[in-house]
């Protein structure tokens, strides 16, 4: 979404209709998903035990069934998404069929599940685009149970990932040595280190418009601002409920979480209340820029009516001395005399330089 195009929606009445807020506020869960299908799958599996390591690539999940029940942890990471695809996947696996709604579903609210054995995480990853500075996203669903971590991801030419797979090649590296919820807390650790990455490049735009509007208070930084708070909208709405997400698994009761690993997720639970303040923090600061966009606006206005206000008070002795003169009375003093014209040009002119000195005086201006 290119951010020139926000400029097209001045003045400020229309910014609200632009269709960015439409996507944001319109969403309706209760309507059936319309999702594209994908036109590429993707399938990475990724079998592992502390002495053993595998990794395989198929384009087609059929070939995942061979890996359920093998005494090793395997990790399906499928990149694109389609319908028969995710139904053989959960069905082979024993995913409840609410759960493939929820992963074929678009704009779902980030939620925590446990139904029948398996615990289910559906969140966002975050994407900062630089060249239209617009937050992308991405759903990413997580199911894991007893042997097995199966991830489904939108997007197959990105994740964020490469360090958890370069991990799991290491022999003696912990993830090798833990289970499946371990796997899980590492893939929402590597999404959550991630937001502050999407926070950090939006700081910085958003000091980037805030010197604007200091210095430069028009319609172009208006146009900058607004887009700015919809940014931390679609930011805001994706982070708030990660942290639901993540105190309902510290506080869940399943078999599939230790207790040694309830650490790890409270440590991720700290990350993201810390991604949380920092989006209130930055909401805070788009309020104050508002303010000082509209003072800015409202001190330029001042100026100009005060500019206007003394030009015309400049002008006033000139219209009475004028109009003084141009009555049409037969008796007017210094009327026939020769210096009369020049007298009364004089009185404009002294008058004015006089208003001028007292204003001056006086510090109206």
């Amino acid at each position: 979404m290119a951010k020139n195009k926000y400029l097209r929606y001045l003045p400020l009445a229309s910014l609200f209709g632009a269709p960015h807020s439409r996507v944001l506020f319109q969403y309706n869960p209760t309507l059936p998903s319309v999702r594209e299908e994908a036109r590429e799958v993707k399938v990475n599996v990724y079998d592992y035990d502390p002495t053993h390591y595998e990794e395989h690539r198929f384009n087609n999940v059929n070939e995942c069934a061979s890996f359920k029940n093998n005494n090793r942890i395997t990790w399906i990471n499928v990149d694109g998404l389609r319908k028969q695809d995710v139904e053989t996947l959960c069905n082979d696996f024993g995913i409840h069929a609410l759960l493939m709604e929820d992963i074929l579903s678009e704009g779902q609210r980030p939620k925590m599940d446990d139904m029948e054995g398996i615990l289910f995480c559906l969140l966002n990853m975050l994407y900062f685009n630089k060249t239209t500075g617009t937050v992308e996203t991405e759903q990413i669903s997580i199911a894991f149970g007893t042997d097995f971590v199966i991830s489904f991801q939108e997007d197959g030419t990105r994740d964020l990932f490469d360090p958890l797979r370069n991990k799991l090649k290491m022999a003696n590296s912990k993830i090798r040595q833990k289970t499946t919820d371990y796997l899980c807390y590492a893939l929402l650790d590597l999404i959550v280190d991630n937001y502050f990455i999407v926070i950090e490049n939006l700081g910085e735009r958003i000091e980037w418009v805030e010197e604007e509007v200091m210095h430069n208070s028009n319609s172009r930084s208006l146009a900058h601002l607004t887009q700015l708070r919809k940014e931390l909208i679609v930011l805001k709405r994706n982070i708030a409920p990660v942290r639901e997400l993540i105190n309902s698994i510290i506080r869940s009761d399943s078999d599939l979480l230790e207790d040694s690993t309830t650490k790890y997720f409270k440590d991720v639970y700290d990350h993201i209340v810390q991604a949380y303040d920092f989006t209130e923090n930055y909401r805070d600061m788009m309020i104050s820029m508002q303010d000082i966009y509209i003072n800015n606006v409202n001190l330029r206005m001042n100026e100009v009516m005060k500019v206007m206000a003394i030009v015309t008070c400049l002008m006033a002795p000139a219209t009475v001395i004028g109009g003084i003169f141009g009555m049409n009375f037969i008796d007017i003093p210094l009327l026939h005399n020769r210096w009369g014209f020049y007298i009364s040009v004089g009185a404009m002119l002294l008058i004015p330089l006089l208003m001028l000195y007292f204003f001056r005086k006086r510090g109206w201006y």
